[in-house]
């Protein structure tokens, strides 16, 4: 039997925000924080870092200055317990400097692309979590079952009275919204 590495020897209370800083940015690549706990996730496959990218870069260009599109960064949802997630794609407030943290005040816009062995965090632990730290917009990336080429985007609306997300509409094989951008994609695209 393998040892665990050193950093997945956690305090009964879990790790602390300062604990998860000063882990190397490798391990923290391949991590997410819930509660405290690692949850050590699999690297993606190909297709699922290609569908990520090339939404974000759409996304890029049809943000504007007065936002920023990135792939795979650290989110701060919460310091105590220690929520941080890694969505795929996150579009957020370019005043925000390059030295802060990520957090959901930034965010106007979360993108998962669910993959195998991501559904259930994909379709309810994230979006929960998203919402209850007031992200406005939410959007998940699903492959058909049946058909991989056929891509499906589910979008959701942030309800401020409720902090949960409202379906605000299901696109398949195609695209095009004004909120919160200006976009339009044809998702053969992506692949």
């Amino acid at each position: 039997m393998t040892a665990l590495p050193d950093w997945m020897a956690l305090p009964p209370e879990g790790l602390s925000a300062a604990e998860y800083e000063a882990l190397p940015e490798e391990v923290c690549r391949r991590i997410e924080i819930v509660d405290g706990a690692i949850v050590v996730t699999p690297a993606p496959r190909r297709s699922h870092q290609i569908i990520a990218r090339r939404l974000a870069n759409e996304l890029e260009l049809a943000a504007g200055p007065e936002l920023t599109v990135a792939t795979d960064v650290d989110l701060r949802l919460r310091d105590v317990p220690l929520l941080n997630r890694r969505p795929d794609v996150v579009v957020y407030d370019s005043a925000l400097p390059e030295d802060a943290d990520l957090r959901p005040q930034h965010c106007l816009l979360v993108v998962e692309v669910m993959s195998p062995g991501s559904v259930t965090a994909d379709q309810t632990d994230k979006p929960a979590e998203y919402a209850a730290a007031g992200i406005e917009h939410f959007w998940r990336i699903e492959r058909d079952r049946q058909d991989d080429r056929r891509l499906t985007a589910f979008r959701y609306r942030l309800d401020p009275t409720t902090r949960t997300y409202a379906p605000s509409g299901v696109d398949t094989d195609k695209l095009a919204v004004s909120d919160p951008v200006e976009l339009r994609i044809d998702f053969e695209s992506l692949l």
